[in-house]
């Protein structure tokens, strides 16, 4: 039988990598996300490329009852889920008092309260079969505070340290837990974000070797992996350091490069 992989944020970007090379790997896939159209697409190519079973589950997590919704639409179905991989989120940008709150809001609901939700409807089933693996995707922000991205990088913080603890409470009863740092990788999240110079660095990879890298780490039972040197380097690093410094130095740097102006941006739609 089949293991089977849940992917959040599938339509597009490190979700839609993710599905294709865990089906490539003969998973088959379980799709999450707003766009039912993309998600189609997506799961008709993976199963003709792939011989795979590939489901589409259309939900918006900004929703407070998402985990529920995706949670009951797998029980019709009768699917149960070996691989759980949180990634839908997405970012604002820019000075707190000039972001929506109801922006900001929706982004705490993807980005922790659907995450969390997720694992809490899908985690019991796997530790009654003794197996199960999960990927939250949090980001190298969470290493460091991080000025005009404060919701985010918080957000992605209790992604990392939700994960770790995580894993330690469960790696002697069969489950697998991954916590994925990347640095800026080419997707929609810029986009949605309104700039693409919320990179910071300037320096962009591909999902490709960043789901391939995931992947192999979680074979490995890595407990996080910051993929790439540079990426590495700073999430070894920069804890070492106090926190106030820290803050301060990420405050010139990203008030430098993104260069918030005094007119309150306008607030971009939401990616799927």
């Amino acid at each position: 039988m089949n293991s089977t992989a849940l992917i959040t944020g599938a339509s597009s970007g490190l979700g839609a990598e993710f599905a294709t090379q865990l089906a490539a790997r003969g998973h088959d896939v379980i799709l999450v996300a707003r766009s039912g159209d993309r998600l189609t697409a997506l799961a008709e190519r993976l199963a003709a490329e792939h011989g795979v079973r590939a489901h589409v589950l259309t939900q918006d997590l900004a929703q407070p009852d998402a985990a529920r919704r995706v949670a009951g639409q797998l029980a019709a179905r009768e699917l149960s889920v070996d691989l759980l991989v949180n990634n839908a989120g997405f970012g604002t940008c820019g000075r707190f008092e000039e972001i929506s709150p109801a922006r900001d809001h929706d982004q705490l609901m993807v980005n922790v309260v659907a995450l969390v939700d997720l694992t809490h409807e899908l985690l019991p089933a796997m530790l009654e079969r003794g197996r199960g693996s999960v990927i939250n995707v949090a980001s190298n922000a969470a290493f460091q505070p991080s000025p005009y991205f404060a919701v985010y990088g918080a957000a992605k913080t209790f992604v990392l340290n939700f994960g770790l603890a995580l894993r330690q409470e469960y790696r002697r009863r069969g489950i697998r837990v991954l916590t994925l740092c990347p640095g800026p990788v080419e997707t929609a999240f810029f986009d949605t974000i309104g700039t693409r110079r919320a990179a910071v660095t300037g320096s962009m990879t591909t999902p490709e070797p960043v789901v391939r890298a995931a992947l192999r780490a979680l074979e490995r039972d890595r407990g996080y992996l910051a993929p790439g040197l540079g990426n590495a380097l700073t999430a070894h690093l920069t804890p070492r350091r106090p926190r106030t410094l820290v803050a301060a130095i990420a405050e010139r740097i990203t008030r430098k490069v993104l260069a918030p102006s005094p007119a309150a941006p306008a607030v971009p739609e939401r990616a799927a």
